[in-house]
């Protein structure tokens, strides 16, 4: 049962909560007021509170009584929410037509998730976008200390919102987040169970072109550039048998695959401290397998030369940056020295493998046992991959839901929007937890941003209980 909201108020004094939330009319780029409710703040986590977590609180512009609310977790780690707010899932991007000059434009997304949920974007763990902590310690991380201090995040959210409390909760993110959207997921679940407050409504958890499994995800790899014909079957077959389907743990006396390997390399490859990685021009662009090369250089605009994906971030780098657009968003003056889309001092490198960073341990290699836990729950989720994703590729994502062992109940079929095929989806059900686990046709990684389009009705059907 929802508790009153004179019970709420006396928890955040007893709890001591502190945060501070402002509602923007206006932001710098947009042509006059912003047709939705966004809220932005701070909300202080950990130890006296020395980490202060930025969000974006955008309410669903359909019906915010009802609809799921969702806490957003972009990858990285250290990948600002204010990209998945204005490159995949928010109700603005950028206007790239009519952008000009050293400024740029924004314009409403027309397939924002915002159309059908209340959705919250976090910065974390603490020195991503505009997050900050109060100590230079403070600033170290790793994946489970960012679980737990998202996990807090949402409690003391919820305490500050408690409107929001009966809303279906929903756990969702992309990429490196897929390490611990299931960890904070079960947390949750936990919470309910042994009385945390407040009780959540807790429902599931959404993953697109997540990071689960480290081992199955670089290991896929090869398999992936096969099946999209960038190797030959003769070097596969070859490299499949020699290294004994294993292509990350090689030993360094199997002259037969190192060879095999070697020829890979020389098709798509690189050999990196045994862990096979993508970086030539025979593939530009591990993200989306059929786009340009986006290892290109930055400039400011207009941007000169040939177009390449990665040139459409630098958009936000210079409207991030910008002092009105921080006095807008309520950002705290002198909290951070420069905006950033990612933070590379914690990010995870798909170039560079996994390994420790500045500021951040990467501690879980797996979230398997957290998915298999939450088989137990009355959970339902949505796995979705963009089957152009070579980085964290669809054939990774079923591989280790197949380790899950689920009963099928509608096996694999096309699914449509305006009649044409989107993409491909299975569907599972094991006692009370629902799994539905959908491919995003032609879409790279992180799959709303290529796919608009056909994600926001796959994310409405599934919310929905629809089939896709």
């Amino acid at each position: 049962m929802v508790l009153p909201v004179v019970v709420f108020v006396l928890m955040l004094l007893l709890t001591d909560v502190v945060s501070t939330h402002f509602i923007v009319e206006t932001l710098p780029g947009f042509d006059g007021q912003l047709p939705f409710k966004l809220e932005t703040g701070y909300i202080g986590v950990g130890e006296e509170e020395k980490l202060q977590l930025f969000y974006y609180f955008v309410e669903s512009e359909r019906d915010p009584q009802n609809d799921p609310l969702i806490i957003w977790l972009t990858g990285g780690p250290g990948g600002s929410g204010l990209s998945a707010f204005l490159y995949e899932i928010g109700p603005l991007t950028f206007d790239y037509a009519n952008s000009s000059g050293n400024f740029p434009k924004l314009e409403l997304n027309l397939h924002s998730w915002t159309k059908v949920a209340n959705i919250i974007f976090i910065d974390q763990p603490v020195g991503t976008g505009y997050s900050y902590a109060k100590t230079s310690e403070a600033y170290n991380s790793n994946d489970t200390l960012s679980a737990t201090l998202t996990y807090d995040f949402l409690r003391k959210w919820l305490m500050d919102h408690p409107e929001y409390l009966k809303n279906p909760l929903y756990v969702g993110g992309g990429s490196y987040a897929g390490i611990y959207i299931a960890l904070i997921t079960r947390k949750i679940y936990d919470g309910v169970e042994v009385g945390d407050e407040p009780q959540m409504n807790i429902k599931g958890y959404i993953q697109g072109n997540a990071l689960t499994d480290t081992y199955t995800m670089m290991n896929s790899r090869v398999k992936y550039a096969y099946h999209m014909g960038l190797i030959s079957d003769k070097i596969y077959q070859s490299a499949k048998a020699n290294c004994k389907g294993n292509y990350v743990d090689i030993d360094p006396n199997n002259i037969l695959c190192l060879n095999d390997l070697q020829k890979v390399k020389k098709v798509n490859f690189a050999l990196v401290k045994k862990i096979l990685l993508l970086l030539t021009s025979i593939i530009p662009n591990a993200y989306s397998i059929y786009l340009p090369k986006n290892w290109c250089e930055q400039s400011l605009f207009p941007i000169p030369g040939p177009w390449c994906w990665e040139n459409n971030y630098i958009y936000s780098e210079i409207w991030a940056n910008d002092k009105a657009v921080q006095k807008a968003l309520n950002v705290c003056e002198g909290t951070i020295l420069e905006w950033v889309r990612c933070n590379y001092s914690m990010s995870y490198n798909v170039h560079e493998g996994m390994k420790r960073t500045e500021s951040y341990v990467y501690d879980i290699q797996t979230s398997i046992d957290d998915h298999r836990h939450l088989t137990s729950k009355s959970c339902r989720a949505l796995i979705y991959s963009g089957d152009h994703d070579m980085t964290i590729s669809h054939l990774s994502t079923e591989e280790w839901i197949d380790t899950l062992k689920l009963p099928i109940v509608d096996d694999w079929e096309p699914w449509f929007v305006e009649d044409q095929v989107a993409g491909y989806k299975v569907k599972y059900i094991q006692n009370d937890y629902e799994l539905t686990y959908a491919t995003v046709k032609g879409a790279g990684h992180t799959a709303p941003e290529y796919k608009p389009q056909q994600c926001l009705p796959m994310v409405d059907r599934w919310f929905s209980g629809d089939p896709l």
